[in-house]
């Protein structure tokens, strides 16, 4: 008996080392989040796919909240944002908060009597987010876990953001308005009030966006565009607001300077969902969430933003919504949400060139570098 316990303790000695090296091994071999990530929502699974854009395979996903929709990542490319929808009249009051380098939620920040948050924009180290409830935006700073901003805009279903790189302008689509919202710091008409004595802000100066001396106010314009107007983007060089009209089949563009439409055109994607320049401003994509109109017919279409005219649509094989274009604007990834998957489509060739098969609906793309 004494000779099989030995035996028994030698084995143990012999093995216990190896599957100490295979625990650290399967330990090591957990996929790490790749940099730069492509980051795909998939909208009615509830959860983020963080995707390796070389290999273009999913490494690993994480749960967030309920009916994600759009989603933002920080500069640093450590933590992403993701607005919790459910509809213009919804009850949701959060944005789900992701590490990306932990590949797992955080807690999420509660908007309070803010409702249905949808479009997102991270600019200057704040999270700007709209409010379709509330007809607003809001905008929550990382640093303090506070919202420290809220404005309204009157229009029905402000739905879509854009901030711009001075941060002087902010831009919303407004859905069931028709209308885009251009935001612009401007000097009030009535002079500065005095400070208190021994200096200090003006009361009601505040640390609100614009404040300090002279202090600056916010004017809202709210420019018609068109039936259902959703996505929509500002030219790179900061002139041309070009908002997709879905229920018109069309795309206003507005001139940002005059605040004013200036040419309405067609446009043969069904149902248009999102439009986005490429890096150098001379092509247009516009997805198209409904069927292709023909079967020849297409779910993405590419304009020449000099003369307005499709170069090329591309059918997808089912509605489609996300775009995002890499930074040197050789591919595009496209959420094909009819069919669970994501197309790479080549921007110099203009064909799709690979697919990534996703979970349920994917919907907004973002990029972690």
């Amino acid at each position: 008996m004494a000779a099989i316990h030995a035996r028994q303790a030698a084995i143990h000695r012999t093995i216990a080392p190896f599957l100490l090296l295979l625990l650290v091994t399967a330990k090591s071999t957990v996929a790490q989040t790749p940099s730069p990530a492509l980051l795909i929502l998939e909208k009615s699974d509830d959860t983020v796919a963080i995707v390796d854009p070389t290999s273009l395979k999913i490494v690993a996903r994480v749960p967030v909240g309920e009916d994600p929709h759009e989603i933002v990542t920080s500069p640093d490319g450590k933590v992403a944002y993701i607005s919790n929808y459910g509809g213009n009249d919804s009850n949701l009051n959060t944005i789900s908060v992701v590490d990306l380098i932990a590949q797992k939620p955080l807690p999420p920040i509660n908007l309070g009597a803010l409702r249905s948050a949808h479009g997102l924009a991270f600019a200057g180290g704040k999270l700007y987010f709209t409010v379709e409830t509330n007809k607003a935006f809001g905008r929550y700073d990382p640093a303090t876990q506070k919202i420290d901003w809220v404005l309204g805009t009157g229009q029905d279903r402000t739905h879509m953001i854009e901030v711009s790189e001075r941060f002087d302008r902010i831009f919303t689509a407004n859905v069931n308005s028709g209308t885009i919202s251009i935001i612009e710091q401007v000097m009030p008409s009535f002079p500065p009030q005095a400070g208190p004595p021994g200096g200090g802000p003006p009361p009601g100066a505040g640390p609100g966006p614009g404040s300090g001396a002279p202090r600056k106010t916010w004017k809202i314009t709210n420019v018609p565009s068109g039936q259902g107007v959703e996505g929509f983007d500002v030219s790179p060089d900061g002139k041309e607001i070009w908002g997709a009209n879905a229920q018109d089949g069309t795309v206003t563009i507005i001139d940002v300077a005059r605040k004013k439409a200036i040419q309405t055109f067609p446009i043969s994607v069904n149902h248009a969902n999102r439009l986005k320049f490429t890096p150098d401003g001379k092509r247009v994509l516009i997805s198209g969430l409904g069927p292709a109109a023909t079967p020849k017919g297409s779910n993405l279409e590419i304009l020449d933003a000099a003369t307005h005219k499709e170069i090329k649509g591309l059918n997808l094989g089912g509605g489609s919504a996300g775009i995002l274009i890499v930074a040197d604007g050789s591919r595009a990834f496209v959420a094909v949400s009819g069919k669970d998957k994501v197309a790479v489509v080549d921007l110099k060739s203009l064909e799709v060139t690979s697919e990534i098969p996703t979970g349920k609906q994917p919907d907004g793309l973002a990029w972690a570098q």
